[in-house]
């Protein structure tokens, strides 16, 4: 490669230094300021003017400046240093598979071996099945046991959760959990409500309660939502406890002994009239960008700027309507500078031996790529974790140093013996799920309180985040009524376990997804109803109608046994992607499981062999028998993600307590555990067809009602452009037609004109990226 570029790059070595000679040397020069490395190659001598070329560029003050501050001139083992903390370029198809795993799962073909080992441990049955091991609380460590503590993201208890918050943390946490325990791990699984912050103290104004009242309200909303959900969380608590405020500060005292906290004056706007400091979400004012005189004070709705409170014009106190004055307001900050060569230390030891998901690793490479700075622990409210510091006794701590910390405090609450999870890093593996917007907060700030504090804390072993979930083409809104919130579910008529299972079909793990209900009502009637359904319900009924209700005798022959080693090496992919906490994937393996099983009895027919004579009789036995054997596996793979389908299969095959466990130890075993002479009980339908007119109300009910205060405003102004891009949920917006089109008729125009343009990233919305897209291919 060396020798092609200075044979047929020779024009770059000219006098002029050009951006082409900026981004080559840049390219080459880990490798180029290494003297040693130019000797390695038999025609060294080739690259002279390449050594002439690269010292020329490098003369360059700018470029000089650029090498120290990313590489500091050490070369090849800076740049290793480098890389690992910048972002890694994602691209992948659409179209193609989301892994090697699954390339590898659509690409194999079972062996003649294959086929025969199967066949021999399945022939071999429950014989040596593990004992069912009842849950004991509380739940603690034990020696030689795999130990897993896994605390999902607490949610704010100010709202109610929607689709995409459950998907997000508890429901995708929820699965795992329930997977580890029939894998014979030793699991605790805790979540709680993140009670204490501005979001808190807003709400509470709002409704005319006092903060501990909303608190109370929506902690039990929560629980409610979760226990119809079939959440099985070990313990369920919250953040406003006094283990909260005993924890929180011991870990405040430790990290000041340490030296790992600051002092710093922060610029603040305060209410005279209120006398209180605001924060973000108690003021507004006129965006200092665009002028919309409705910006909060942390983003404009309108332009999408971020924005610092103290730069809004004619800012207002939402409270009281009064004009807030800037103060200074002296706080402490958590030293991140000082702990980040430990916790880059402890990064790459966790990332290389854990698992990650790709975006916490990619968020995470972020937030460090430029070197940590220092962040503010302390804010100016009344409703929080008291900060213990004399000095600082009229403040709490800022939400973000505080709720991890309910990890902590939620356990201490569930056990006294919380230090065996919590200061356990030899025994304790430790996941956390929560949304990407979640990572950064996981991943740097909370394992720095931790490291700083000295106190042996069990840190993330693996971290697991997924992308957002949105609502059909929008995003979900309380306030507009638009897509289904966790209260309204249960009200919808569907049960919770296919709101579950679809959920869990689309879950975002590598990009964002859409929750839509043309395409809910299709998963459920083609893959729970016509394919999960029908194979298990004809299964049963083969049972029940033709042998009386008694599993018939099994003559296996190579269909049979194929049969068993597809679903074998089905069974073991969904193992593997469940351990590797592939939730989405390993769903696929469950449909792949049944649609064999359905494939399976199309082509030998038992509903007509059973009519024939001896053989064909006994052909029909042989498939109903492996078929009921199958739907009995599938209850077990079942369990983690529609728990009440899965007991509700065993409970009508009448199937062994063990079976689910047995089948799931190890690398994944499908053995008969229905044997012959085995009776089933009464078979029924295990789902229902959901109807177009039932999904099109619906949608109606859940598209929204009303338009946005946003909206509402940019009307009262009576601007035409801004009126005409209000968008009322559920219906086809014209603005976005007009601009996509307009996008377009632009693109075109540099295309015939071979001009360029600007297009400001804030015009192109996700919809009309699409259209920006298509354009330009």
């Amino acid at each position: 490669e060396f020798r092609y570029f200075t044979l047929a790059s020779a024009d770059v070595f000219q006098e002029a230094v050009s951006v082409a000679d900026v981004v080559l040397w840049a390219a080459l020069y880990p490798l180029l300021l290494q003297d040693s490395y130019l000797t390695r190659f038999p025609s060294a001598g080739e690259l002279r003017s390449v050594r002439g070329w690269f010292e020329r560029v490098g003369d360059l003050a700018a470029c000089q400046a650029a090498a120290n501050r990313v590489l500091h001139g050490k070369g090849v083992e800076a740049l290793k240093t480098f890389l690992q903390k910048h972002p890694a370029t994602q691209t992948q198809r659409r179209d193609s598979p989301t892994n090697a795993t699954e390339a590898e799962v659509a690409e194999h073909v079972i062996t003649v071996e294959e086929i025969e080992e199967a066949a021999q441990i399945w022939s071999e049955g429950l014989k040596s099945s593990p004992a069912v091991t009842e849950r004991k609380h509380p739940v603690l460590p034990q020696e030689g046991k795999r130990n897993v503590l896994l605390p999902s993201a607490l949610p704010y208890v100010n709202n109610v959760p929607h689709l995409g918050n459950l998907i997000g943390c508890v429901l995708s946490a929820d699965v795992f959990a329930r997977y580890g325990r029939l894998r014979g791990w030793n699991l605790l699984y805790i979540c709680g409500t993140d009670e204490y912050g501005t979001a808190t103290e807003n709400k509470a104004r709002e409704e005319g309660l006092t903060p501990q009242e909303i608190c109370d309200k929506y902690h039990a909303i929560h629980a409610d939502i979760y226990q119809w959900f079939q959440i099985d969380f070990d313990f369920f608590g919250r953040t406003t406890t006094k283990q909260q405020t005993e924890i929180a500060q011991d870990i405040f005292w430790r990290l000041h002994e340490r030296g790992f906290l600051l002092e710093d004056t922060v610029e603040q706007l305060r209410c005279e009239s209120c006398q209180r400091f605001l924060a973000d979400r108690f003021v507004e004012g006129e965006c200092p960008h665009c002028r919309y005189p409705e910006a909060r004070g942390d983003q404009c709705d309108k332009c999408g700027r971020l924005i610092n409170a103290v730069e809004l014009r004619n800012p207002q106190c939402k409270v009281c309507k009064e004009t807030p004055v800037i103060c200074s307001s002296k706080h402490l900050f958590l030293n991140l500078p000082k702990l980040e060569d430990e916790l880059e230390q402890w990064l790459d030891k966790s990332t290389s031996s854990g698992d990650w998901t790709l975006n916490a690793r990619h968020i995470t490479r972020s937030w460090i790529r430029d070197g940590l700075k220092p962040r503010c622990i302390t804010r100016d409210l009344q409703w929080g974790t008291p900060v213990p510091h004399e000095d600082y006794k009229e403040k709490v701590f800022y939400v973000w140093f505080d709720a991890p910390i309910g990890y902590l405090s939620i356990t201490a609450n569930y056990t006294d013996q919380w230090e065996k999870w919590w200061k356990n890093p030899q025994q304790v593996e430790l996941y956390n799920f929560m949304a990407k917007d979640n990572v950064p907060f996981h991943s740097v700030v909370f394992p720095c309180s931790l490291l700083g504090a000295q106190d042996n804390y069990t840190l993330v072993n693996h971290l697991i985040a997924t992308e957002y979930l949105n609502y059909e083409d929008t995003k979900f809104s309380k306030s507009r009524g638009v897509g289904v919130f966790g209260d309204m579910a249960k009200d919808t008529g569907i049960p919770s376990d296919v709101w579950r299972f679809y959920l869990l079909y689309l879950r975002p793990e590598g990009q964002d997804s859409a929750f839509s209900w043309s395409d809910m009502a299709l998963k459920n009637n083609s893959e729970l109803l016509n394919n999960l359904g029908n194979f298990i319900n004809r299964a049963g009924m083969f049972v029940s109608k033709f042998f009386d209700g008694c599993v018939p005798e099994m003559l296996l022959n190579e269909d049979d046994k194929r049969l068993i080693a597809q679903v074998r090496w089905e069974l073991k992919q969904y193992i593997q992607l469940l351990d590797k906490v592939r939730i989405r994937d390993a769903l696929k393996c469950i449909l792949n499981i049944s649609r064999h099983g359905n494939q399976y009895m199309q082509l030998n027919e038992p509903w007509k062999k059973i009519k024939g004579g001896d053989g064909d009789r006994r052909r029909a036995g042989t498939v109903t028998g492996v078929s009921v054997n199958v739907a009995c596996l599938l209850s077990a793979v079942l369990e983690p993600y529609m728990p009440s389908v899965s007991h509700t299969i065993r409970q009508q095959l009448q199937a062994p307590h063990t079976c689910v466990s047995a089948m799931l130890q190890n690398t994944g075993t499908f053995i008969c555990t229905l044997p012959a002479g085995h009776r089933i009980g009464a078979v029924s339908p295990l789902f229902q067809k959901l109807e177009n007119e039932q999904i099109e109300v619906l949608r109606k009910r859940f598209g929204g009602q009303q338009v946005c205060k946003r909206h509402l405003s940019i009307i009262n102004q009576g601007s035409p452009a801004e009126t005409m891009k209000m968008c009322f949920p559920g219906q086809t917006c014209l603005w976005k037609l007009t601009k996509s089109l307009l996008l377009s008729l632009l693109l075109q125009f540099c295309l015939f004109s071979r001009r360029l343009c600007y297009i400001p990233s804030r015009l192109l919305g996700t919809d009309e990226q699409s259209a920006f897209n298509y354009t330009e291919s």
